[in-house]
């Protein structure tokens, strides 16, 4: 167990600290159902986390025979890991160059007329359909199978673990915002604009880093 959550806390860390989701929990604590869709939003994401890791998880698991990593765990690593290196590449390519401000995706402007239902909705499609953190996600599930195969309750402990861990920055925002109360509107709008200013230079740091951790993991297996 302890192998399997040591793995794939990396990767976590790495969806901990996507700023997207954690630019739209703020979103959601200035707008008019702060408290209800914030909430709701923390736990769509969590959810769909967990859901997404331990499938991946369980099921690349119990494909390994004799409790052994198999081979081609190996190779769903490297391919993975190449992919998040390319993905990484291009963030980096992309980031904005100078003063110029990254254009903003259009559902931060429709924020503010979301329902909790939406805002759970907007959390799903951020935490496990977003090519960034599908891919990240998957990579946890694989490092999680590939430590513990065979394993379904480590397996099961390690992926709840991942999911906690994912989630911290989503629910930072939520607890600054119940702890400070309105002193907490300037740092959350520090927050935001910082995360949005720099959420390609982030994302393309943390894709390259993990992107050459899974690489180095799947060589290790095989």
């Amino acid at each position: 167990m302890g192998a399997a959550i040591g793995q794939s806390l990396p990767v976590a860390v790495g969806v901990l600290v996507s700023p997207l989701p954690i630019v739209a929990v703020v979103l959601m604590l200035v707008s008019g159902r702060a408290r209800a869709n914030a909430l709701a939003f923390v736990a769509g994401w969590f959810l769909a986390v967990l859901a997404l890791v331990t499938v991946v998880a369980l099921l690349a698991g119990s494909a390994s025979p004799d409790d052994e990593p198999a081979a081609w765990t190996g190779w769903l690593k490297i391919i993975l890991g190449a992919l998040l290196l390319l993905l990484g590449v291009r963030q980096w390519r992309d980031r904005p160059r100078g003063d110029a401000e990254p254009p903003a995706p259009k559902w931060m402007a429709a924020i503010e007329g979301f329902t909790p239902a939406r805002s759970a909705g907007l959390a799903v499609l951020l935490g496990a359909v977003n090519p960034k953190n599908l891919l990240l996600v998957v990579s946890g599930g694989a490092a999680i199978a590939a430590a513990a195969p065979g394993d379904t309750s480590a397996a099961t402990v390690a992926a709840l673990v991942f999911a906690v861990v994912a989630s911290a920055g989503v629910v930072a925002p939520v607890v600054i915002y119940f702890v400070m109360g309105a002193r907490a509107a300037a740092i959350l709008d520090e927050l935001r604009s910082w995360m949005v200013r720099n959420n390609t230079a982030i994302m393309a740091v943390l894709l390259l880093v993990l992107g050459t951790k899974m690489l180095g993991d799947g060589v290790s297996v095989l």
